[in-house]
């Protein structure tokens, strides 16, 4: 019974939680965020990082001693030989066979600069990469604004069609009254009858539009939103002036690697300065005198300086330059085209504000004429369809008034979008 019990109250308590949310509202930062996490795409970004932990590991064991194991067995056609002899003692002949093997451990000095590069590098072009997964997620946010307001302009539609249905029914009871009356036709009846089913078609086909619509914004956010799930209809906004752009972002990063390439070119024109330590066995040892078998040692310090890098070095500075020139003509190219986007959708947004003052306009006089002539149809002054004619006009102003508002918030929006969220 109590296991009976917990069921039932789980039950009750996960519905409370979805009557709650739904009762709240979906807002269209919340589908943002879903989409986002719900889009393939996200799943490589930790790729990457784990991708970039191995590179920035690979690279931190530059700094680490190298180790060499080497060995060799050669015979030589002439040796050594003294010219002279020395007076009480006996020189072997030099063998012309020799043997050695020796390992050796180097300790890089003037590289361990290039290892932090490097480490630089592996970093950068992994954040290159991550930035690219957030220009193509950030693209995203324009299919739902699609979804999103065209689901809230279809709500509006069946909002306002509902209240035509409500005139029309209204209109219906007096007509029939009238009717009863004799001061009126069964005719004009029946037409209204008809408008009624029209409104009640009209109803049923945005619904059907509203639910193609939430089906596609249930694929892209992963989420079960309904049929009765009520999405918050967003405040007009107040857009800045800047750009913010993942796009941006995506430029300032690539040309940060290419002058982290620069560096690293430049530091291969330097001379390298290496600790080494060198050990081993070998016939002869260090001591070529003596012929026997021997270990030795030896340590010091070693100067390398490749010369012939500044072969090469002014052409292949001149290639990362025109690489890095080739990003700055495209940050160009996007700036241009973001700015033609947002000259055209802020004019959009000039253009329905107007709109909408219009809108109100008519609108307030579209009904006290259709209030007029329903008072006329009532007292048989006028006919139905003369009725019918401002109940449709007063019905279009509605629609057109609905249409630019969601129009207005919409282009808002996008501009929104293009500038960046």
């Amino acid at each position: 019974m109590k296991q009976m019990n917990k069921i039932v109250a789980f039950i009750v308590c996960s519905l409370m939680s979805f009557f709650s949310a739904n009762a709240q509202g979906i807002s269209i930062d919340s589908c943002y965020q879903w989409a986002r996490n719900n889009y393939p795409l996200v799943k490589q970004l930790a790729l990457i990082e784990r991708s970039k932990e191995y590179s920035l590991a690979n690279v931190q064991k530059g700094y680490l001693p190298q180790v060499n194991v080497s060995g060799y067995s050669t015979y030589q056609s002439e040796v050594l030989t003294f010219p002279f002899n020395i007076p009480g003692s006996s020189i072997d002949p030099l063998r012309k066979d020799q043997h050695r093997i020796y390992g050796e451990i180097t300790q890089p000095i003037t590289d361990l600069w290039n290892v932090k590069i490097q480490k630089e590098l592996a970093a950068n072009n992994a954040e290159v990469e991550s930035q690219k997964i957030e220009v193509e997620l950030y693209k995203i946010n324009e299919r739902i604004n699609q979804l999103f307001f065209g689901i809230i302009l279809i709500d509006e539609q069946i909002k306002q069609t509902t209240l035509i249905k409500t005139d029309l029914e209204n209109a219906l009871q007096k007509v029939q009254a009238a009717v009863i009356n004799g001061s009126s036709l069964v005719s004009n009846l029946d037409l209204l009858k008809v408008e009624v089913l029209k409104v009640n078609q009209r109803i049923d086909e945005l619904t059907s539009g509203k639910k193609a619509y939430l089906k596609m914004l249930e694929q892209f956010t992963g989420k079960s939103i309904g049929i009765n799930a009520v999405l918050l209809k967003p405040a007009f906004l107040q857009n800045s002036e800047a750009i913010n752009r993942p796009e941006l972002k995506l430029f300032s990063i690539q040309q940060r690697g290419f002058d982290i390439q620069t560096r690293l070119l430049t530091n291969k024109t330097l001379p390298k300065l290496n600790f080494f330590f060198q050990g081993g066995y070998g016939a002869p040892g260090l001591n070529v005198i003596n012929n026997n078998p021997a270990s030795y040692y030896y340590t010091g310090l070693r100067l390398n300086w490749n010369l012939s890098s500044f072969y090469t070095y002014k052409k292949e500075k001149s290639l990362l330059d025109l690489h890095k020139r080739g990003f700055d003509i495209q940050k160009e190219i996007f700036m241009l085209n973001t700015n033609l986007n947002i000259s055209q959708q802020s004019e959009e947004i000039e253009k329905y504000k107007g709109l909408i003052n219009s809108d109100n306009e008519i609108v307030k006089l579209r009904m006290n004429i259709k209030a007029t002539t329903e008072a006329q149809l009532v007292n048989g002054t006028v006919t139905t369809f003369d009725f019918l004619n401002q109940l449709n006009a007063e019905d279009q102003a509605r629609q057109n008034l609905v249409l630019h508002q969601i129009q207005l918030l919409y282009a808002q929006y996008n501009l929104l979008v293009t500038k960046g969220k």
